[in-house]
């Protein structure tokens, strides 16, 4: 499943192929979308907006489609028709003279007017969205805080939107371990310098994923893994995806456990219980 990081930088490039221009074609796959095709059709797209891993396209006639890439959606941008070789489903389509946009094989798309969109059933459930430049360290340390979380396991209220928004599978490893904190952990059991490493790397790692294309290791030490020949697969985290490598803190295997059927990677010496 895409995360906060790269629905941003979908966004990215899909506004940049048709903010601003009017569209020439609007296309719904599912049949009770259909009557918004017309209204949506020659007019311009004024926005892309973004809550974690939701994306909301607007219009100019106060309407917007609001889209979930859920786990297997994938976001293209194409010139005018030209198609893709996919066995994938297209499930929106939004032309311009110039780009397609084409949103394949995502079920949660949704229209909406502008008096609905803070009301929806995501939008307004969700925690902070950590690209937000307004999101701080202390507001995330606060977050961890919270009544309605800090007694939850750190491995389950990572993957929770409501809580913070964007993470994903990958981050909430790449967190946990930058932190150098368990995941079966809660926040009530944390110190004040674990709350405030967890905050940071929180903000940090979103942000530098969204900056550098998916990439959360330290960039000093990828430059170092490149010059001797690995792979971005390789040398793109610190620990997700790396079962029984060595840590490049310690040496330690990586290892591999599940929670909630979803997969984490911690190092049991630098992640201490």
């Amino acid at each position: 499943m895409p995360e906060g990081p790269e629905i941003r930088l979908a966004a990215d490039k899909i506004a940049e192929a048709i903010v601003g221009k009017p569209t020439t074609e609007v296309f719904f796959e599912f049949p009770q979308l259909k009557p918004f095709e017309s209204r949506l059709t020659g007019r311009t797209v004024i926005g892309i907006e973004t809550y974690g891993k939701a994306m909301l396209t607007r219009f100019e006639n106060d309407l917007n489609i609001y889209s979930h890439n859920q786990l297997y959606g994938i976001w293209m941008v194409r010139k005018a028709y030209d198609w893709p070789q996919t066995k994938r489903s297209l499930r929106l389509a939004i032309h311009n003279a110039e780009y397609s946009a084409l949103l394949y094989s995502a079920s949660d798309i949704e229209v909406l007017e502008d008096w609905e969109v803070p009301e929806h059933r995501f939008i307004r459930k969700i925690g902070p969205d950590l690209l937000d430049p307004a999101v701080t360290i202390d507001l995330v340390a606060a977050r961890y805080l919270d009544d309605r979380f800090k007694r939850r396991r750190l491995a389950t209220i990572l993957l929770d939107q409501g809580f913070l928004a964007g993470i994903g599978n990958y981050l909430r490893s790449e967190i946990l371990y930058v932190a150098g904190v368990h995941p079966k952990m809660r926040a009530i059991d944390c110190s004040t310098e674990q709350i405030r490493k967890l905050a940071e790397a929180s903000v940090m790692l979103t942000r530098q994923s969204y900056q550098t294309k998916g990439i959360t290791n330290d960039l000093s030490l990828v430059e170092t893994l490149k010059a001797d020949g690995l792979t971005r697969a390789e040398y793109r985290h610190f620990v997700f995806n790396r079962a029984d490598r060595p840590c490049y803190g310690c040496g330690r295997p990586i290892v591999k456990e599940m929670h909630g059927s979803r997969r984490l990677y911690i190092c049991v010496n630098c992640q201490p219980t």
